[in-house]
């Protein structure tokens, strides 16, 4: 309860800092799936980062004054009927003493209160443009304010954008934050070595995603954070694969792509690795590239260094290898500067980490001077967490040496950016060739 709590109360310092006003932010809706099934709930990340509430159909308010704060929930009443069929629901009142608001409404009071919590404030802050719906119900609650004009009654006269101040909030990550993740990362860590230990020619890729869904959810992890990626051969050069029912071949390469969630965090690894157990000598010479532009990518992320960096050094070491290789013609640096590497190398070295998989906060550093390029890069920071997770992709083609063709691998790790380097949370899956092909043989 007291880490939600000191949430809201960041948040209403920073609002403060701008004059104040009045925060609203909404959980996700329900979905239905099909006809009266609705797919597994899963809240807004916003609204849990700020709340610590799981129910659907809540709204949190935070009200910022010069010197005072206070944090309200909307939620859904007490209903022991429904709870026979849906499960069990705090309402307003438990809700209020177990998740420490200061007040607490059921949720159809939202249309009556919420006009009362705007009157005389001096901003609003919402969600934006997020959901037009949403918006409509804004207005609607300050119209309700603008009728009671004659009565010296003023509507906010400014407005801002509540989820850019929580994009920037929650991209560096507190202890509690980092404990949740470091967890999530061993159990998807132990669920990629069952799937290593599983893996034969002639299975077919859903059994292999069977076996990291088992592992996921046998160690407590409540969702996979994605759809998980099983690609074997040729379908590894698809970046976002999730057929995952293709029967794996002797001497084909498998290419995992999965993470767990955990108590609302997620965390995202790949490995590469032979069906057969054994590396090809073309499947080593490009696993061992990517190998050494990961370690090159994790030694330069840290603390001071922007976040283009690891990218940057990962793609050095891959254009050498691609030449040294025959995948490539002439020098590094012309097929950096040129962008040639990306026929084989198309996406970025990483991204942000945490409640989402690929997490809020703005890629660019806030309050630097934009040059020809934009605004420069993020600085890192201890606390921020990405992942680090270059790749090669060889396509079949006629230009292309043919022991390369339909061969994908990328390798990807969790990284926590520490005061002096960064701490890699999904360390306990082999990545080095040797040490997959010794677990390969104990199976």
């Amino acid at each position: 309860m007291q880490v939600h709590a000191s949430r809201r109360s960041r948040l209403a310092a920073t609002m403060r800092a701008q004059g104040g006003g009045v925060a609203i932010v909404f959980t996700a809706p329900e979905k239905a799936r099909n006809r009266d099934a609705h797919y597994p709930y899963r809240w807004d990340s916003h609204f849990y980062w700020l709340t610590g509430f799981p129910e659907p159909d809540a709204i949190v308010v935070v009200v910022a004054g010069a010197d005072s704060e206070e944090s309200i929930l909307f939620c859904r009443e007490k209903n022991e009927e429904r709870e026979i069929w849906d499960g069990w629901r705090h309402g307003p009142e438990l809700a209020r003493e177990r998740f420490g608001f200061d007040r607490s409404f059921t949720i159809d009071k939202l249309d009556e209160e919420l006009p009362k919590l705007l009157a005389d404030q001096p901003a609003v802050w919402h969600a934006m443009g997020s959901d037009a719906a949403l918006d409509a119900r804004l207005r609607g609650w300050l119209d309700a304010v603008r009728a009671q004009a004659r009565a010296g009654v003023t509507a906010p006269a400014r407005a801002f954008d509540v989820l850019h101040v929580l994009d920037e909030m929650r991209l560096v990550k507190d202890a509690h934050e980092l404990d949740i993740m470091r967890r999530a990362a061993k159990i998807s860590a132990a669920a990629h070595v069952r799937a290593m230990r599983a893996a034969r020619p002639g299975r077919r890729e859903y059994e292999i995603e069977a076996e990291l869904l088992h592992a996921f959810r046998a160690a407590g992890s409540q969702y996979p954070a994605y759809g998980s990626i099983v690609a074997a051969g040729r379908n590894a050069c698809v970046l976002h694969y999730v057929s995952n029912d293709a029967v794996m071949a002797d001497g084909d390469l498998l290419l995992i792509d999965a993470g767990c969630e955990l108590d609302g965090y997620a965390s995202d690894i790949t490995r590469t690795f032979p069906v057969n157990g054994r590396f090809g000598g073309p499947q080593r010479t490009l696993y061992d590239i990517v190998l050494a532009s990961q370690h090159a990518a994790i030694d330069a992320t840290r603390p001071g260094a922007r976040f283009t960096d690891p990218h940057d050094a990962a793609v050095r070491v891959l254009a050498q290898g691609m030449i040294d290789c025959g995948l490539l013609q002439g020098s590094v640096d012309a097929a950096v500067e040129s962008g040639a590497y990306r026929r084989f190398y198309m996406h970025r070295t990483g991204h942000w980490l945490g409640m989402d998989v690929h997490d809020c906060g703005d890629y660019r550093e806030p309050g630097e001077p934009a040059g020809e390029g934009g605004r420069p890069w993020r600085i890192l920071r201890p606390g921020m967490v990405l992942t680090v997770e270059p790749g090669i992709y060889v396509r079949a083609a006629d230009d292309v040496p043919e022991a390369f063709h339909d061969i994908g691998i990328r390798i990807e790790d969790d990284a926590v950016v520490t005061e002096s380097g960064c701490e890699i949370i999904t360390g306990d899956v082999p990545k080095a060739a040797g040490e997959i092909e010794a677990l390969m043989r104990s199976r």
